[in-house]
Parts: C-alpha cells; sequence; structure tokens
C-alpha cells in the first residue's frame, strides 16, 4: 500500500507550505511521502531558507511546484491547506482521503526592516512547527 501521501498547499508554495515540508519530513522521517505545492508558485523565498536553517532543517533545495503539477497525477491522503485563498481556491483533487486547514499568516506579506521581517517569519516557523508535531503526535496516537 506505500506510505501515506501529504500535500501542503498554499498560495505561492514559496514559504509556508515549504516550510511544512521541511517540518513534516524532518519529524517523520520516512513514514510519509511529503509534498508541497502552490495554486501560483513562485520561487522559495530566501527568508523561508534562513529561518529554518536556524533550526537545523535545510529546505534549500527545495522547489516551488504548482497544485496542477499533481492533480491527477498523484494520490494523496492527505492534503493539508495552510492559507486562507488555498483553502478557497484549491481544486478538488479525487481519491484524497482526509483534508485540512492550518490558516497562517503569510509571512512574505510581513512590512518593515529586515529584522522586522525576519521575525515574523520566525513566528510563523514555530506555528507551523506545533501544528505538524500535533498532528504527528494525533496520527501517531490513532
Amino acid at each position: 500500500m506505500g506510505k501515506p501521501r501529504v500535500l501542503f498547499i498554499c498560495t505561492g508554495n514559496s514559504a509556508r507550505s515549504q516550510m511544512a515540508e521541511g517540518f513534516l519530513r524532518h519529524h517523520a522521517g520516512d513514514e510519509y511521502d511529503v509534498y508541497s505545492a502552490g495554486l501560483e508558485p513562485r520561487p522559495v523565498n530566501p527568508l523561508a531558507v534562513d529561518v529554518m536553517r536556524e533550526v537545523g532543517i535545510d529546505i534549500s533545495g527545495q522547489t516551488s511546484k504548482g497544485v496542477r503539477d499533481y492533480l491527477g497525477r498523484v494520490h494523496f491522503g492527505f492534503i493539508i491547506t495552510v492559507c486562507t485563498d488555498a483553502e478557497r481556491e484549491c481544486p478538488i483533487f479525487p481519491g484524497v482521503s482526509i483534508r485540512l486547514h492550518w490558516p497562517f499568516d503569510d509571512p512574505a506579506a510581513a512590512a518593515g526592516s529586515d529584522d522586522e521581517r525576519r521575525q515574523v517569519f520566525r513566528r510563523v516557523r514555530d506555528e507551523i512547527d506545533a501544528a505538524v508535531r500535533a498532528w504527528l503526535a494525533e496520527r501517531r496516537r490513532a
């Protein structure tokens, strides 16, 4: 049957979904096949890479992908949207077992100095980490 596949989706696949993908890979090891995608993919945000590196997770090799790259091609056991736009606009994936919504602020939209923007990225990173850990704990208890 294989490992469950998880797809994290956000608008640009540049920060939130990339960080979620990195955290699930890190915390779950090889329990899941983990993917991320965006409705309108943009390059991975360098601040996302930097703040993940701060917690020992390297996402520098991850790339942005579009939702349509997977639609009808890959079956996912879980689709987790990490922003409100993605939840509202996400296409229907046939055969998805469970669809979840974890809304996080868009750190890429943060204004201010580099330090202020970095703080927003760190806050969102930590929120995503907590959500991934809680979800994994729940899944392991089930």
